[in-house]
């Protein structure tokens, strides 16, 4: 497969109407860190175009067209690498990473590196920004600095660093948790093409088989594994809602997510099969 450099360019204007941004754009500390508080709290992740059997298209016109235009989210290709666009036409100097996802896996498991990162530059100094982790996405993006506790709107995260490699971790549960582990090695868009390929189409793929969406608010975070919905309050506090109608399903979508949704035949079927008894675990 032959990767073609993308001649689109990125419209700042629409993205900036998107995550309710109007501050300047200037290629500095406070802006990296508002717009990847907005583009979190605006772009929900989701992963409806896998469950319909639809491809996921990572050029950057596609990227537009879905999370900008149509009112829709994605996983973290499609929301890293417009994150990535809007960065590098700021004037940041951006690297892409990837990443082994270790949350809510066995341990000892080694997972391929299906997870898209960015490295930031501000003023010469090394930060990492990712607005594409689910439930437990970046809010603000972390110096790159090792062994320190780095508080954030919601939960404190910190990075734990063994060689070459760093370990992301949240304090999540009363206790450190790890969410993915990395290194710097440079990735480009064929990378993440084999990649989104993986996740987006093989048969035993959560993306594929159930529907995941999650978004930071200013005082929660809001998590839908497909009928099982669930609100986390900054205070410790868990609501959880089984959900047992299309239309329920629906209007959480789009009321707390925040998604318009696909005009795609099969969705309300689709959905139809989310509907179960209810189910332990969030």
């Amino acid at each position: 497969m032959q990767y073609t450099p993308s001649t689109d360019t990125i419209d700042l204007d629409a993205y900036f109407q998107r995550i309710g941004y109007s501050g300047v754009r200037t290629a500095t500390l406070p802006t990296l860190e508002a717009i990847h508080y907005g583009h979190a709290r605006a772009i929900a992740f989701e992963n409806l175009t896998p469950l319909l059997g639809q491809p996921v298209l990572l050029d950057l016109d596609a990227l537009q067209q879905k999370l900008v235009n149509s009112g829709r989210g994605g996983y973290c290709f499609e929301q890293n690498g417009l994150f990535c666009e809007v960065l590098t036409a700021l004037g940041f100097q951006v690297t892409r990473l990837a990443a082994r996802v270790l949350w809510s896996m066995p341990e000892g498991i080694i997972c391929p590196r299906i997870h898209m990162v960015l490295l930031v530059y501000v003023d010469d100094i090394p930060y990492i920004a990712d607005v594409g982790f689910g439930g437990l996405t970046l809010t603000t993006p972390l110096r790159l600095t090792p062994e320190i506790q780095q508080p954030t709107s919601h939960e404190p995260f910190r990075l734990l660093k063994v060689d070459d490699t760093y370990l992301l971790q949240v304090h999540f549960g009363q206790e450190w948790q790890s969410l993915y582990q990395f290194d710097l090695q440079p990735q480009h868009p064929p990378d993440y093409e084999v990649s989104n390929w993986y996740v987006a189409t093989h048969p035993k793929s959560l993306f594929v088989n159930s529907l995941i969406a999650a978004r930071p608010d200013t005082d929660c975070r809001y998590a839908l594994r497909d009928n099982r919905f669930a609100i986390h309050h900054r205070n410790g506090k868990t609501e959880q809602h089984s959900l047992t109608t299309v239309t329920e399903l629906c209007a959480v979508l789009a009321n707390e997510f925040r998604l318009t949704l696909p005009d795609h035949q099969d969705l309300e079927n689709t959905l139809h099969r989310l509907i179960q008894p209810d189910a332990s675990g969030y």
